[in-house]
């Protein structure tokens, strides 16, 4: 399988060990953490903060100088092409795993055609918005261990108008605690096999359709930690890498400011295993939901 080569020695990497999390949920946001919340979600065009930014937004320092450092890069067509880059890219990778069409299953079991039709539409908006959060993970762990991201002078093209899918479906969350027997068990499998600490986002709101996506994971399953699977998610690792090298960077953001306000925080190690977990997961995560795309393909 073809490796994207970049100039940075940024290799794919687990923490060698897991800090603690503390991703406060939007619910219980208020203030100042929550215009963060909300401004993060209006650039992004999603409808959720990921799990990435609320862990990020617990250290305050570091994310009021993240955030507002690399938040015009979002905004930029540079940055809409290269998003647009990693989900053709994943889109091909998870086709190449080899899938049987979940459709014909699904119809048996008494799902009707707009019901798949919202599953197909709430998986689209995790295959954009996932992209995004990549993204930032990726820049904040280029800054944090040391490397620059483009010199502010890089020229770049604003991008006006909505690139997200126009779609709107109810997102609803099926939490552990509201999660029957059958569901927390298949959630603790999920970690297991992923070596996840947490549920992601994404899961959960599948986990709406408990029968379908029971289903959707037990034929992912089997090709997680498989060699393939594991080249596959290493090539989407390097494209983000590659592809951040390349992106504007027009308010200048340096290494030394987010490393600074990290240590104002005083935990930069558990800020940077923090970020190294989130970069080195959320590859899989986009490959992942590429794959439930692909499930779903008549």
């Amino acid at each position: 399988m073809r490796k994207t080569v970049e100039r940075l020695h940024v290799p794919r990497r687990r923490p060698d060990w897991i800090p603690a999390l503390f991703p406060l949920p939007e619910y219980l946001v208020d203030g100042e953490r929550k215009d963060d919340y909300d401004d993060t979600k209006n650039v992004l065009q999603v409808p959720w903060m990921g799990v990435v930014t609320m862990a990020f937004s617990h250290y305050r320092r570091f994310y009021r100088t993240l955030w507002p450092g690399i938040r015009p890069v979002f905004q930029t067509i540079e940055f809409v092409d290269s998003a647009s880059r990693v989900r053709l890219v994943a889109e091909r990778l998870a086709s190449t795993l080899g899938w049987d069409c979940l459709l014909q299953p699904l119809h048996s079991a008494g799902y009707a055609p707009p019901e798949i039709d919202q599953i197909r539409k709430l998986i689209s908006v995790f295959h954009f918005g996932n992209v995004s959060y990549a993204m930032m993970a990726t820049m904040a762990r280029v800054l944090l261990e040391g490397h620059e991201l483009a010199p502010k002078e890089t020229s770049f093209s604003p991008f006006q108008g909505r690139h997200a899918p126009d779609v709107e479906v109810p997102f609803v969350l099926m939490e552990a605690h509201h999660a029957d027997g059958p569901t927390r068990v298949l959630y603790e499998d999920i970690k297991e096999q992923l070596r996840l600490p947490f549920v992601n986002t994404d899961y959960r709101a599948l986990a709406r359709w408990p029968t379908y996506f029971t289903s959707a994971w037990h034929a992912l399953r089997p090709h997680v930690q498989t060699l393939e699977y594991e080249c596959a998610v290493d090539e989407i690792h390097h494209l983000l890498i590659a592809l951040t090298e390349k992106l504007p960077n027009p308010n200048g953001l340096t290494s030394a400011a987010l490393r600074q306000a990290a240590t104002e925080d005083g935990s930069v190690d558990d800020i940077r295993r923090t970020v190294e977990l989130f970069q080195w997961l959320l590859p899989g995560l986009i490959l992942n939901v590429a794959c439930f795309r692909a499930q779903l393909v008549p």
